[in-house]
């Protein structure tokens, strides 16, 4: 049996049509297959390869952590440079008052921790989240995820949970003493890249200081530089209580976190001890490369970037066909009359060599978040691709 043989044979599947590129190698913004086939990414992974695949510098600091150790015990036991390192270059990324970082190994981990230490800190058990929100697939993360689509199979999920509209204040009044946290993307990712405005999350903020909910904050997307500052809500002049991140964090390798202040993350410690537990959290290989991934944002001025390579893109997408874009930076939607119109176009250009996709909740739009390590001739090859896939369809 060949790989894909083997793929349809032995993985378990999550659709009925999956994309089944088969990948040798990847490096910087292009994947590679066996048969000398050429992509280049435009969705970095999900959004997790903004620094590209395979950087030098984070392969250089997981070769060196291999030969120091791996996994050694559970979290929070051991004192593991690393994760010691990692922690103090997030929080030094943050305001003061974000200062205590609790690893995990994904998003949806993140997200759950999360819930739990703003429940546990509270003492209160109603969660707000927003209508066409998504924060993961587990029990927690999906309880709050916003479209009936992907929950109603699983119910019951958490109870005491209300969806409010992103960017809408007339559902902030909403929001009241009863209220353990508001949980919300900065960037709504799969709804299509939707930004809300400066005084929304001001507004959202001066809420949850009067009612003594915490805001909770999830960049899983949006961090790590993809909108053009290093956190999302830097655009917005607002701190949260806790920051949720992951994706773009490891630089290819598997690593999430929630961050808050000491205060807040210390109720973990005590009526249960050991409030939150996880086996693989920060792992040292992960924490090596994500230390690394951070040090080649800053270093490399990647993140001054983004707008004028945002700009770029969005100058040379022009055709009829295209309705609009949205963005944040290199966070990208390309929307387009339907799925219908989209579907055929993204096949066509991962036949030509661009990978795109569609958003979960926007089937109308194509998703552009391309490592953030794409140079200007990347981008106009990309572009030129999308718009002969366009007109080859058309």
């Amino acid at each position: 049996m060949n790989n894909r043989q083997l793929f349809l044979s032995h993985l378990a599947q999550t659709t009925d049509f999956p994309l089944m590129i088969e990948v040798e190698k990847a490096e910087g913004v292009y994947l590679y297959g066996p048969n000398q086939e050429k992509y280049i990414d435009l969705i970095s992974g999900i959004g997790v390869s903004n620094v590209g695949h395979r950087h030098p510098k984070v392969l250089e600091a997981i070769q060196n952590q291999l030969d120091k150790y791996l996994h050694l015990m559970v979290y929070g036991e051991y004192v593991q440079t690393p994760q010691t390192l990692l922690a103090k270059a997030l929080c030094d990324t943050l305001p003061d008052q974000l200062d205590n970082v609790y690893f995990v190994n994904s998003g949806s981990e993140a997200i759950e921790g999360a819930l739990k230490l703003a429940k546990r800190y509270t003492g209160k058990k109603k969660l707000f989240s927003c209508i066409n929100a998504y924060h993961g697939s587990s029990h927690g993360s999906l309880s709050i995820g916003g479209n009936e689509i992907f929950k109603r199979a699983y119910r019951p999920l958490l109870p005491g949970i209300t969806n409010i509209v992103y960017g809408g204040y007339a559902d902030l009044e909403k929001i009241d003493s009863d209220t353990a946290a508001v949980v919300v993307e900065t960037i709504q990712g799969e709804a299509g890249i939707r930004v809300a405005c400066t005084n929304y999350f001001q507004d959202l903020r001066k809420k949850c200081d009067e009612v003594g909910a915490l805001l909770i904050l999830d960049e899983i997307q949006a961090g790590f530089g993809r909108t053009g500052k290093f956190w999302a809500f830097e655009h917005f002049d607002i701190v949260p209580d806790i920051v949720v991140c992951a994706k773009g964090m490891g630089g290819g390798m598997p690593i999430g976190a929630f961050i808050a202040n000491k205060e807040v993350m210390g109720v973990f410690k005590n009526n249960p001890l050991l409030g939150h537990i996880t086996t693989f959290g920060g792992h040292p290989v992960s924490a090596a490369a994500s230390l690394a991934t951070i040090q080649i944002l800053q270093k490399e001025n990647l993140i001054a970037q983004v707008e004028e390579k945002a700009a770029l893109f969005k100058k040379l997408l022009i055709h009829p066909k295209i309705k609009g874009i949205r963005n944040k930076g290199l966070m990208m939607a390309v929307e387009f009359e339907s799925f219908e119109v989209l579907k055929p176009i993204i096949d066509r250009a991962i036949e030509l060599g661009v990978i795109t996709d569609w958003f979960l909740f926007c089937d109308d739009s194509m998703r552009i978040a391309p490592p953030l390590v794409i140079t200007e001739e990347e981008i106009k090859g990309a572009c030129s691709i999308i718009l002969q896939a366009i007109d080859d369809v058309a």
